[in-house]
């Protein structure tokens, strides 16, 4: 009986050593919301689910991002069997335009005090802009039907006519892309409960809230802090997670910092605009180099790697195949005018189409993603001098007549190493030939090198001076 009670002791002691904290996953989302974001988010939130993490916190400070990207990071929240808790942190932090749509994605929503949300008006949500004022960063100006309001909970300000702060759209497309913001962001604060008229609001106004009044507004669950205070206020909570209500226990939590790994890191460098630019730009010149001078192999092989990473980026970044073109097509110009000279007519045509081409190619106002208009006004400067300048030398050296090869041997002198009449062999330029002379000649006698024919020289005896 005594060795049963030790052992049962001994077995609950161990129980109660092995067993250990739950997991919280925190990941950070800081600065502007792109693929590399994306990517990383939805594989951590993804590895949380395999893991069986307790709750995933993306600890957010953004001014927006793409449409795209946002998306997928939402998508990844929804069809998540984990809760995923955005606190937008801290002190000084905000989650404006896409933020402000993954925060209300979100199964908690908290902020910091000293932080705000909102201005979630797109700018490109479908390819193209939608709005034109230049005093709105972001987009233009739409006047929608007004959404439908809550007496029962709507304030005095969103019961006001708004109809000098609306953005107003002038276009077709614009109302689509507008209503089609609205209806998202709507349907998402929907989920979980949350203030649908002001979630409008963020999207057809650009209208913005600090942390205390979108706590009164119901646009978020509670203020945090930080992540003690986010955990604390979460425990207990009841949440819902794919359609089902489900209540969080986090009495003992050890969190995680989850690390950006090396992909998040290349993909955050080659989906930069300005280095996907130059990207492409060193694929182009290194496969035209490659093609005019063929068989050095580093510029193709560098080119086409070059090209390769610059295609692969641009396909997730919103590109605009016009401009893409205009690129192109400046780049041919300015080539035919090494190859035809037209007073500059192609040469300054192709810089135009280049230098329009640059500024068309990233398809969004979206601040962070326009490619630098120094390092067009450079690019475009070296492209121009490339053409000109480099190519034109390349063609200058290929109209050279030829200085090497079989071709060079003619009227070249050198000494019989035997036959001759018919078939022999002779020594020429420090090489021994196959070689006919009709004539008599004997070894070591002199010989001028009268035609090339393959690999065979016609020769005839070198006449005494």
């Amino acid at each position: 009986m005594k060795l049963f009670s030790v052992f049962v002791f001994v077995l609950t002691m161990f129980c109660t050593f092995s067993s250990r904290a739950d997991d919280v996953w925190v990941v950070n989302i800081q600065g502007g919301i792109g693929p590399a974001v994306s990517d990383f988010v939805s594989r951590e939130i993804e590895s949380a689910q395999e893991k069986q993490a307790k709750l995933v916190i993306l600890k957010m400070d953004t001014p927006g991002g793409l449409d795209t990207s946002m998306r997928e990071i939402i998508r990844a929240i929804t069809t998540s069997s984990v809760p995923v808790a955005t606190w937008v942190g801290p002190a000084g932090s905000r989650a404006a335009s896409a933020g402000t749509y993954i925060l209300f994605a979100s199964h908690i929503a908290a902020m910091a005090p000293g932080t705000n949300l909102g201005a979630a008006t797109p700018v490109s949500l479908t390819g193209g802009p939608a709005g034109g004022k230049k005093d709105n960063p972001f987009g233009g100006n739409e006047d929608p039907a007004p959404a439908a309001k809550d007496e029962s909970s709507a304030t005095s300000s969103e019961k006001g006519s708004a109809s000098d702060e609306e953005v107003k759209a002038e276009t077709a497309m614009e109302k689509k892309v507008i209503n089609d913001a609205a209806a998202y962001i709507t349907s998402l604060a929907k989920l979980h409960g949350r203030n649908e008229v002001w979630a409008q609001k963020a999207v057809r106004e650009a209208a913005s809230l600090d942390a205390e009044e979108a706590l009164k507004e119901n646009v978020i669950d509670f203020l945090a802090t930080d992540l003690d205070d986010l955990i604390r206020q979460s425990d207990g909570r009841s949440v819902l997670i794919n359609g089902i209500q489900q209540t969080l226990s986090l009495q003992n939590v050890a969190y995680v910092e989850r690390e950006q790994d090396w992909r998040f890191k290349l993909l955050a460098v080659i989906t930069n605009p300005n280095v996907a630019y130059i990207l492409m730009l060193i694929g182009i010149y290194g496969l035209l180099l490659e093609f005019y001078n063929p068989g050095v192999g580093l510029p193709g092989v560098l080119g086409g790697i070059c090209l390769l990473l610059a295609m692969y980026s641009l396909q997730l970044l919103p590109v605009s195949y016009a401009g893409l073109g205009l690129i192109i097509l400046g780049i041919v110009l300015m080539v035919a005018e090494a190859f035809s000279p037209s007073f500059g007519i192609l040469g300054f045509g192709g810089i135009a189409s280049f230098v329009i081409g640059s500024v068309m190619l990233m398809d969004t106002q979206e601040p962070g993603y326009q490619i630098a208009l120094p390092l067009i006004i450079g690019l475009t400067a070296t492209s121009a001098l490339f053409t000109f300048v480099i190519l034109a030398l390349l063609l200058k050296t290929r109209r050279k007549p030829v200085t090497t090869g079989a071709e060079m041997l003619a009227n070249d002198e050198g000494k019989v190493v035997s036959g001759f009449p018919g078939e022999g062999r002779v020594l020429v330029e420090g090489e021994i030939w196959q070689a006919r002379c009709d004539t008599a000649l004997r070894v070591g006698q002199s010989i001028v090198v009268k035609r090339v024919d393959g690999l065979c020289l016609h020769v005839e005896a070198k006449e005494k001076e």
